[in-house]
């Protein structure tokens, strides 16, 4: 029943009563469909009823997991028990410091740091970080910005920008204090710790400066969200007199600036979903007129970098063009004068099984990441006098892993930093020396509490999708389970070629120290097996992702690794569309659904032009304005409209009301429309963090608390909190 203030009440377990959204008749007629919605009116979030149903729907969703409190304490304390509060992050040398960050038992947020390097040390010597203890007072200790004392009196906090000039003497950053991205930009003078008074509110996250530090470059957003114009601050002067250095009205493109590795060449980068365009702009002439590289082609994407081969400028340019009559769908790499980009020489031909995704070069060599049987791989590939030597790709004794480049911000180096990880393995940060083939190991991430890998197994499976198609999934579990299915959480996300590749997690110990299995659906839509397998997840074939992950759950039934009654399939964001649409497909697989910051809703969204982000969007769902068969096809799987009387899995949204990419009243309506329309008694809980945006709440102490509450529920609903 509608109450006045928008809420009813549905009787629930014991004496606790859901709210119940009242119903306000809104029509969307679209290519002759017409569509009943009957809780558009929750887009309103100025409006008081809205605000009421969403805290009634928390004191809900708290009164129904209240008895978890003592798990979510349990869960948290093991969290924290295995974190080493205060610690210190492996030091990168950028010019005359070593550049670190520190963290504090009891603080919520890091510390910027850097120390001055031994100016008599030599060779390799130079490079090798110092050992830096906790305990123990640094000599020459600098704190460039302490981010507990920026954010001291605001409920939420994320740091932005956080960029130094080339001499070393000032830092430029932004902080967002509401969650909606929209970042305040700021600079300080590290010689005297003056915060000087430019002050630039409303950017897009990052800063650029120019070679001699007189000129910043930043973005500001436009009324979608979408970073579309780049401006040039002359510091010490006011906002009104930046000057505009180049805007893209085409509302498809985002916009971003950065700088070559070299800092020869200041970078304005233009890119749609399919399309990218670069501008170029000598880094010492920051008042001249950017230049672009190769001009925009509707379905070309590509990247340039710097480098000197063979004592001559050069670009190394990444792209999926046409190569010899055939589109290099997983990309190619090229090489071209910078005088002439188009002008390309090919030095790495196109792959079906590799897909090639980023280039680092170096003074004296080239760094080469690429993607190959759903794991990343790195090559060092040496530069000589006269060229290129001989590529040599880094090689781990581990079935499933993830290796990238990490803080390398000098040209000329003689170590290679990088990062490795796995489902057990601690992130570990490496020096690679290219001359040597040595490979140091600065520092394994700590997990306290004697964690030992050995006590736990990861391997990949494979499923088979209704069409043939092998679909990896990568699973973890703590050696020593008892026989029979177990308890496993599915996770997947198989949207904009993002791939899920394997990380270790402290927090998952708690589920898998119960005996629970982690597993990964790496469903098609991701990146995972290269661009097709994005392709042949996306607007007219969206629905793979969706079945690709139902294929993966019925394998893993199937195979007895676990059983319909003992999986929770979870996902966020697009990952919540995935869940979304599979509780509609086959509830009859999962006891629950987790979907964090779901885009449940997504045809109302991508049909508003005027929404955050819809526009761009359009090159990954399809235009359902502009196309009827995208419109049908889209209402087909979309989550929200594809609700029906039937029995659904357990299910907790989780939300944030400052949400700018996936709006808060996407999860709030499939709640609503779920309540009043699916059968059973199972529980279905809708969570708003009241000031946060898409990323949740900020600080590590409550990031811990909301994983604590989700594995909470997690472990109720398959009957495990007293496990």
């Amino acid at each position: 029943m509608a109450l006045d203030s928008g809420i009813g009440t549905l009787a629930g377990p014991g004496d606790v009563t859901a709210p119940v959204a009242k119903t306000v008749r809104t029509e969307r007629v679209h290519h002759g469909d017409v569509f009943i919605d009957e809780y558009e009116w929750l887009r309103d979030k100025e409006n008081s009823e809205v605000i009421a149903y969403l805290e009634a729907e928390n004191a809900y969703t708290e009164a129904q997991t209240a008895h978890l409190g003592g798990l979510r304490n349990r869960i948290f304390d093991e969290i924290k028990s295995r974190t080493q509060e205060t610690d210190l992050s492996v030091p990168t040398r950028m010019g005359e410091y070593w550049y670190y960050s520190r963290s504090f038992e009891g603080k919520q947020y890091g510390v910027h740091c850097r120390c001055p390097i031994d100016a008599a040390a030599e060779g390799i010597d130079a490079w090798t970080p110092p050992q830096l203890e906790v305990d123990t007072e640094i000599p020459g200790e600098q704190v460039l910005l302490d981010s507990n004392q920026v954010a001291e009196g605001h409920d939420f906090f994320a740091l932005g920008a956080f960029s130094i000039s080339h001499d070393g003497n000032l830092l430029a950053y932004s902080v967002d204090t509401s969650g909606d991205e929209r970042y305040l930009l700021r600079f300080k003078d590290l010689r005297t710790g003056e915060v000087l008074a430019d002050e630039i509110a409303g950017t897009a996250p990052g800063a650029t400066w120019s070679l001699d530090g007189t000129h910043v470059f930043y973005q500001t957003v436009d009324a979608s969200w979408r970073p579309d114009t780049v401006w040039r601050h002359r510091l010490g002067t006011g906002k009104d007199d930046d000057v505009k250095v180049f805007h893209e009205p085409d509302e498809r493109y985002w916009v971003s600036i950065g700088a070559t590795r070299s800092e020869k060449y200041l970078m304005i980068w233009v890119g749609s979903k399919i399309t990218t365009e670069g501008w170029v702009l000598e880094s010492d002439n920051p008042e001249g007129d950017f230049r672009v590289i190769i001009a925009r082609r509707d379905g070309v994407e590509y990247s340039a970098e710097h480098a000197v081969v063979g004592g001559e400028d050069r670009f190394l340019i990444l792209h999926n063009d046409v190569v010899d009559g055939v589109k290099a769908e997983n990309f190619v790499l090229a090489e071209a004068p910078v005088s002439d980009p188009s002008n390309m020489t090919l030095l790495i031909g196109h792959r079906d099984d590799v897909r090639l995704e980023d280039i680092d070069p170096f003074a004296s060599h080239l760094v080469l990441s690429y993607r190959r049987e759903a794991l990343t791989r790195v090559a060092i590939w040496p530069l000589t006098e006269s060229g290129y030597g001989e590529r040599r790709e880094l090689e781990f004794d581990l079935e499933l892993f993830a290796v990238g480049s990490g803080a390398n911000p000098e040209w000329e180096q003689p170590t290679l930093r990088i990062g490795l990880t796995s489902f057990i393995t601690p992130m570990q940060v490496f020096d690679y020396v290219p001359a040597t083939g040595e490979l140091l190991l600065r520092k394994e991430q700590p997990v306290l509490g004697g964690y030992d890998a050995n006590d736990y197994e990861q391997h990949r499976d494979w499923a088979i999708a209704a069409d043939g198609t092998r679909i990896p999934i990568s699973l973890v579990r703590k050696k020593g389970l008892p026989a029979g299915p177990k308890p496993l959480l599915l996770y997947g996300y198989g949207s904009y070629e993002a791939s899920m590749d394997p990380s270790f997690s402290v927090s998952r110990l708690s589920l898998l120290d119960r005996g629970m299995v982690f597993a990964v659906a790496h469903v098609r839509g991701g990146g995972e097996m290269g661009r097709l397998w994005y392709e042949n997840g996306k607007t007219l074939t969206k629905k793979n992702t969706f079945t690709d992950f139902v294929s993966c759950a019925r394998h893993l039934i199937d195979t007895g690794v676990t059983s319909a009654d003992r999986v929770i399939a979870d996902g966020g964001s697009a990952g919540g569309l995935l869940v979304g649409a599979v509780a509609n497909l086959a509830p009859e697989l999962f006891k629950g659904i987790l979907a964090n910051v779901p885009f449940v809703d997504p045809l109302t969204s991508i049909l508003d032009p005027s929404l955050p982000l819809t526009v761009i969007e359009w090159d990954e769902w399809g235009n359902p304005l502009a196309d009827k068969d995208v419109y049908d096809y889209m209402k087909s799987y979309a989550p929200y409209e594809n609700i029906e009387a039937k029995d659904y899995p357990a299910i907790l949204a989780i939300t944030s009301i400052n949400d700018t990419r996936v709006l808060y009243v996407e999860p709030a309506k499939w709640v609503a429309k779920l309540r009043a329309t699916k059968t059973g008694d199972t529980p279905l809980l809708l969570k708003t963090e009241m000031s946060a945006g898409h990323g949740g709440v900020s600080g590590r102490y409550e990031k811990w608390k909301e994983v604590a509450f989700e594995y909470a529920w997690v472990l109720d609903t398959l009957g495990l909190a007293d496990a």
